[in-house]
């Protein structure tokens, strides 16, 4: 019986290579966390609940190509597929989760980036240990396989973050790499931060 291996903790600016014993990884499963913050708000009279949103936009160059959330759960090319809206954060585990099957991303996608924001404009001070996570979801008959993770411990005082993108591999073709970021930006939608996430292109 072989072991696990270990959960890859990344820290911003980290990149890992999506692949595993040898094979490029093609289904993964993005899972994004958050807590309220108690202490947050005037006096310390607590938080209200913070509806995140979890968001992917494909660019192609530096030009939209298209994205997944709460609004339009599914990319044009079926690749990407969010699984839904959790508009408190409250329980254990992922609080959103979307796939990605990387095989049947368009040719023309070159970048992939995961973002969240806070659609009622409350600051991401107002969380703690929000995180994105990377699941092998190939076969799900095997369970989950937890491959890497990027928590942050400590809110921003904006209302969107960039947490990771994924790059296709220019030295290995047909597989990708996940790159952490976790910077702040100003956006309430997705649709609304398009120039933002440019810069992390």
């Amino acid at each position: 019986m072989t072991s696990e291996p270990p959960v890859i903790e990344m820290s911003a600016g980290q990149e890992l290579s999506l692949a595993s014993d040898e094979r490029p990884l093609t289904k993964v499963r993005l899972g994004l966390g958050w807590d309220k913050e108690r202490t947050a708000g005037a006096i310390g009279t607590g938080a209200p609940d913070i509806d995140l949103d979890a968001s992917v936009v494909q660019f192609t160059g530096d030009q939209l190509f298209d994205l997944a959330f709460y609004n339009n759960l599914q990319t044009r090319d079926g690749s990407i597929v969010h699984l839904g809206d959790n508009q408190t954060g409250r329980g254990d585990g992922d609080d959103e989760v979307i796939t990605v099957d990387l095989s049947r991303v368009y040719a023309k996608v070159d970048a992939i980036v995961l973002m969240v924001s806070s659609y009622q404009g409350h600051t991401l001070e107002w969380i703690n240990r929000a995180y994105v996570r990377l699941v092998d979801d190939a076969d799900e008959l095997e369970g989950e396989r937890e491959l890497a993770r990027f928590t942050l411990t400590a809110g921003v005082p904006t209302t969107g973050m960039v947490m990771a993108k994924l790059t296709r591999d220019p030295e290995h073709p047909g597989q990708w790499r996940l790159h952490a970021i976790g910077e702040g930006i100003r956006a309430t939608i997705p649709t609304d931060a398009v120039n933002a996430l440019r810069l992390f292109l």
